[in-house]
């Protein structure tokens, strides 16, 4: 038996991965250039100037992989399909080529007794629809729903739990305000446009896959549990930006159909509403079968000067408010605090301010550590052992305070192109040689392992 927290019987144990982050084979199969292939090829914009050119080769060693999560023993697999895999240009017909890799997989999955959940998006905009403007222009919005309806066209009959966007804040404002991810801009009120129409290319999506009988049907959001530093009038005014920034201009009008109430005191004049059409929030809110939440970490926020005399200087993430770190807390190779007991807190706060909230799954959740393969060949990675064990405690512990908790995916299955880090952050439950491709099962691979198979032994005992 492990030593995983009691969980439902019923509950979803899987593992997630990213297409830009381990597929490789950026110009086979008809592939088109994204706008992270754009970026990781600028000078300066990663670390060392890696690319994911080869990643993880995933596109050629998906037998590989799928094996791991046979032997892993996991219910689910979270991956993503690539945008200009299977549009080129992100308009038009599909690239069969694009759909038929996917193809595979999916059958390669539903053979190994792995059940695929697919997120349409993950941050590989086509360069073609970021030349026409990218998510700043409303029209991307349209062609994303054009794409999602060819996915699911494909692959419906054997997917049932569908993702539209993973992480639309990341998309929003890393990428277009501070200028971090592609497309690597930093812009104040086209930043706020392309967070508008990312959602409403979302709730565009769901009508899609709707219309195309598709199962469930969600999306992932990147929320934080934010606190203030102290309990003045400025360290909650900053804690209340900060929240309307990384958390609610995102969960407000998907789960609430409303704009946030702070967004003026947020943003000031950047926040015109110029991108917003009537209607735009009833396409938004559409409603879910679950809700996905990628967790690592809280902040700690403390008030920070911002530019305010000329807003065409400013930001959309120059909100005036900065990381303030968490005293006492043991830090990750990211330089993340590690809080288990904030993810209880995060899903308790998500059903206490949406009421009729979906069903929550934990769609990402793991951690960065300094990770070697040992003389014996072995990675021992305690540390993120720990952090798995004590956050799934926290998943149960919200479950056991009501939350309807359905899963749990850990990140990630494989080492993998970690964004504007390159290749120096380790996620992974199995370890990959970059030269040579070698896949290692960590011993957090093996404790997973256990624990599913524990989970079951228990399940099955009543």
């Amino acid at each position: 038996m492990s030593d995983l927290p009691v969980l439902p019987p019923d509950f979803v144990f899987g593992v997630a991965t990213a297409s830009y982050q381990i597929e490789g084979a950026v110009r086979e199969g008809g592939r088109g250039p994204s706008i992270w292939d754009t970026f990781s090829h600028t000078p300066g914009r990663v670390a060392r100037g890696e690319t994911g050119d080869v990643a993880c080769d995933h596109y050629h060693r998906y037998r590989e992989d799928v094996a791991l999560l046979r032997d892993l023993g996991v219910d689910s697999y979270r991956f993503s399909t690539a945008w200009p895999r299977v549009q080129p240009e992100g308009r038009g017909p599909a690239n069969a080529a694009g759909l038929d890799f996917y193809d595979r997989l999916v059958d390669e999955l539903l053979a190994a007794g792995v059940a695929p959940a697919l997120t349409l998006y993950h941050w590989d905009l086509p360069q073609a629809l970021e030349d026409a403007g990218g998510w700043r222009a409303r029209d991307t919005a349209h062609r994303f729903a054009d794409y999602a309806s060819l996915v699911v066209g494909r692959l419906g009959d054997r997917v049932a739990r569908w993702i539209t966007l993973n992480e639309p804040f990341c998309s929003a404002f890393i990428g277009h305000a501070e200028g971090r991810h592609a497309p690597g801009a930093r812009e104040g009120t086209p930043a706020l446009a392309a967070a508008h129409h990312l959602l409403l290319a979302h709730g565009l999506a769901v009508s899609c896959l709707r219309d195309a009988g598709a199962g469930e049907v969600g999306i992932t959001l990147n929320p934080e549990r934010i606190t203030a530093v102290g309990d003045g009038e400025e360290e909650i005014a900053a804690a209340r930006r900060a929240e309307t920034l990384r958390n609610l201009a995102f969960t407000d009008p998907i789960l609430g159909a409303r704009y946030p109430e702070w967004e003026r005191e947020t943003w000031g004049p950047l926040a015109d509403g110029s991108y917003r059409r009537d209607g735009d929030l009833a396409v938004i809110a559409a409603p879910l079968d679950f809700l996905g939440v990628n967790y690592y970490a809280p902040s700690r926020v403390a008030p920070a000067p911002r530019v305010e005399a000329d807003p065409a200087r400013r930001t959309a993430w120059d909100v005036g408010a900065v990381a303030a770190g968490w005293p006492g807390a043991r830090t990750t190779e990211m330089g993340w605090p590690v809080v288990p007991s904030t993810l209880t807190d995060l899903l308790t706060g998500l059903v206490e301010r949406y009421p009729g909230l979906p069903p929550l799954y934990i769609t990402e959740n793991g951690s960065a550590e300094a990770d070697q393969v040992g003389p014996d060949g072995v990675v021992h990675d305690e540390g993120r052992v720990d952090y798995l064990r004590e956050h799934l405690g926290a998943v149960a512990r919200a479950v056991d305070l009501g939350v309807d908790v359905r899963g749990y995916y850990a990140w990630s299955l494989l080492d993998n192109f970690e964004w504007a880090y390159g290749y120096d952050r380790r996620f992974g439950l199995v370890h990959v040689d970059y030269d040579t491709q070698t896949r290692t099962p960590k011993d957090s691979y093996h404790w997973y392992r256990r624990a599913i198979a524990g989970h079951r032994e228990r399940s099955a005992r009543g």
